[in-house]
């Protein structure tokens, strides 16, 4: 496994970053093809054993579930120094805005049931899961400072946002002396690089370090063309994602196929390797161990700059899709 500082902070971070969104009751949230804790369990332990140090999970998560899993496991299994645990913030609800709750208020709140239901007293690096288009950035920002100064927090990061929104963000904190976003967790693979266009640039020239989630298209990069899996037939959400540009992501696809029948390896090992020259980490899942191997291998199988220029060639601009397209404009 290679590490890289995760932006401009001091946190060391593997390549690959776990991303836990599949390990929750399934009962509890929204997707119904999650894990239980015992095979969750088997998942993350796999992973610190290949060198992953890196997870990544959500307060939304299966009902806060995720968190629950992810928190008991890597307090049983590993030393808290010696991992990377990245959780995620939802905007202030209907009921917050109409009882006066503050963006200040609400991060410390939504930051201390978190780390409850983690069982930790910190958490490495806090994500805000989406901008919040009802709540001054102003308060978001001091209540993640508030965090930070009171050692729950050891660096902030955001996702779901354009890059004219990280950079408002950032400089108002640069200029109060607060903290800054180190990360930016969008939506990025070979099937949807819309990232490139702003947020890439912005990111390079600011040492921000990107850490898509995604990255196999919901397993669309990892399969043949009529490959199956439980999550490819029942999560609705990516099929609303991806669904619709079905046609010419395929030709990219296919050539994601054809690349990994050449170099003796997986398609999740040519997709993913193609994405690790674009970013620091990408957030990966897995609901079998085999799915570890695979992210694994990715960080040490190089591209020729001519495989890389013949994966990209196909990809026509896409529409922006899910949380983005709901907030457009």
């Amino acid at each position: 496994m290679e590490y890289v500082k995760l932006g401009n902070s001091d946190l060391n971070v593997s390549r690959i970053c776990l991303g836990c969104m599949g390990f929750g009751e399934a009962a509890a949230g929204q997707h119904r093809w999650t894990l239980d804790e015992e095979s969750s369990n088997e998942i993350i332990k796999a992973a610190l054993e290949n060198g992953i140090n890196f997870f990544d999970t959500a307060m939304s998560y299966q009902g806060g579930t995720s968190e629950m899993f992810v928190g008991r496991v890597l307090r049983d299994f590993a030393r808290r120094e010696d991992v990377v645990l990245a959780t995620k913030f939802e905007p202030r609800t209907d009921e917050e805005i109409a009882n006066g709750v503050t963006g200040q208020q609400h991060v410390k709140n939504c930051l201390d049931a978190s780390l409850k239901r983690l069982g930790m007293d910190y958490v490495d690096l806090y994500i805000c899961h989406m901008w919040d288009y009802r709540t001054p950035i102003e308060e978001i920002m001091e209540g993640l400072n508030d965090a930070v100064k009171a050692g729950k927090v050891r660096a902030i990061g955001i996702s779901n946002c354009y890059a004219w929104q990280l950079a408002q963000a950032n400089y108002y904190a640069r200029m109060h002396g607060m903290a800054e976003f180190v990360s930016v967790q969008g939506h990025y693979n070979l099937i949807f690089r819309e990232e490139e266009r702003e947020m890439a640039p912005f990111c390079k020239a600011e040492n921000i370090a990107m850490t898509p989630y995604s990255a196999l298209a919901a397993g669309r990069l990892s399969r043949h063309p009529g490959e199956s899996s439980k999550r490819l037939e029942e999560d609705n959400y990516a099929k609303f994602k991806y669904d619709k540009t079905a046609e010419t992501d395929g030709v990219i696809i296919d050539r994601v196929a054809e690349l990994a029948e050449k170099r003796g390896c997986t398609m999740t090992e040519i997709a993913l390797a193609w994405l690790l020259t674009k970013v620091a980490s990408p957030i990966c899942g897995a609901t079998n161990l085999s799915h570890i191997t695979g992210l694994v291998n990715a960080v040490e199988l190089r591209l020729t700059a001519d495989e890389i220029a013949y994966l990209e060639e196909p990809y026509v601009p896409h529409a922006l899709v899910g949380v983005m397209a709901q907030n457009h404009g």
